[in-house]
């Protein structure tokens, strides 16, 4: 009798241990892929707005174009409207031209960014790898900063003059011909942007298309609250005059921001499973000890125990040895969580996920509330198994010693 009693024990527990590595396992991939798709959602959601800002104030005209065709007055009125939008963090001028870059060896086809003097830098310093800034506050800069890839294609180094050329917009003849000194270089890792984009003075398109001093191609506004961002761009629509249109990152990326949202549905298909398989484990464990205690339960309704309080009894047993599973899985998760940030062990092709690391973001509110929702929903399905206990007989399970 007391080997069949050791037998049982030693079942029981590795039913359990088997439970709690469920457990653990689940809430570490849970953290695990909460971690990576939060961090790689805002990774790309910061390198395609400090590129292109959260909203593009422009004509109608230019909605399809990568270009600035057609220029509007950079008005007072129009800033006061744009600052009296609450969400906004500040917006700044600018003007896009095609070209063409091109040495004595290649050349390769460019979007020339003009941007003003009071252009925030600092929104892509982390992506300056060498060099510095254009300087654009003096009279028109000829400095420029291009990637790191138009300078490979090019063989362009720091300090390196090259010829730029664009179309001449009265004649018909020879195209405008431009020489820049390479001042940065920097490296986005959007083929996209790399590819093409390079930094100049504002003042350099301006020339170049014959307009006016204060005529500008669009304004790239900046946002506080990003989740609010299509909220501010119909706001600002509407304080706008009737020729103007504001365009929010998602319609004018929206390829890229549909792909990483389908990272939510990932990580809730993520957390579905693992509750499932974790539930299931802990079912088992909790049948287990309820067959293996029988006994007791018998004893405890001959004492006239209600089966609700029986149940929580076990209920409570299960939680118990669930929350030794979570404080594992916690462990694993926020160990993967905080290696990665710190070292930057797993990599990642950046032509496909823009980025060569894979970022990670988790909030201390979120694996809170993450694990009192695994709690609870275990909680109320563990109820289910616990039912077994109104099966048990007293006279049946205590006829025999």
């Amino acid at each position: 009798m007391q080997g069949l009693k050791q037998h049982k024990n030693k079942v029981s527990a590795r039913i359990i241990n088997i439970a709690t590595l469920a457990v653990a396992l689940g809430m570490a991939a849970i953290l695990v892929a909460l971690a990576s798709s939060q961090g790689l959602q805002q990774e790309i959601q910061k390198k395609t707005s400090a590129f292109n800002g959260h909203i593009l104030v422009t004509l109608f005209e230019n909605n399809e174009s990568q270009v600035s065709i057609i220029p509007f007055e950079d008005r007072e009125a129009l800033r006061d409207q744009l600052t009296e939008e609450g969400n906004l963090s500040h917006f700044y001028p600018i003007a896009i031209k095609a070209g063409m870059l091109k040495t004595d060896a290649d050349f390769e086809g460019i979007l020339f960014k003009g941007v003003s003097s009071d252009f925030d830098w600092s929104r892509l310093e982390s992506f300056l790898i060498r060099g510095r800034f254009p300087e654009v506050s003096q009279k028109p800069s000829t400095e420029i900063l291009i990637s790191k890839t138009v300078a490979r294609q090019l063989n362009l180094k720091v300090g390196d003059r090259t010829d730029a050329f664009f179309k001449n917009q009265v004649q018909e003849g020879l195209p405008n011909r431009r020489r820049f000194t390479v001042s940065g270089i920097y490296f986005s890792g959007f083929p996209d942007i790399d590819q093409s984009l390079i930094y100049g003075d504002l003042r350099q398109v301006q020339g170049l298309n014959r307009w006016k001093s204060n005529q500008i191609g669009a304004y790239e506004v900046f946002v506080k609250d990003f989740s609010q961002i299509q909220k501010t761009a119909d706001s600002i629509y509407n304080s706008l005059p009737s020729e103007l249109n504001s365009i929010p990152i998602f319609d004018r990326f929206s390829s890229i921001f549909q792909w990483i949202a389908l990272f939510d549905f990932n990580v809730l298909i993520i957390l579905i499973v693992m509750i499932l398989v974790g539930v299931i484990n802990m079912a088992t464990a909790l049948l287990v000890l309820i067959l293996e205690r029988s006994r007791m339960v018998g004893l405890l309704k001959a004492l006239g125990a209600k089966n609700t309080l029986i149940q929580k009894i076990f209920l409570y047993n299960g939680i118990a040895i669930m929350t030794r599973g979570l404080l594992f899985g916690n462990g694993i998760g926020l160990c993967f969580y905080y290696s990665q940030q710190w070292w930057g062990w797993i990599r990642l092709d950046p032509t496909t996920y823009f980025v060569d690391q894979a970022p990670v973001a988790l909030g201390l509110v979120e694996v809170v509330l993450l694990n009192l929702f695994f709690v609870f929903v275990s909680a109320l399905l563990l109820w289910i198994p616990s039912t077994i206990i109104l099966r048990i007989s007293p006279s049946e399970v205590l006829r025999f010693r």
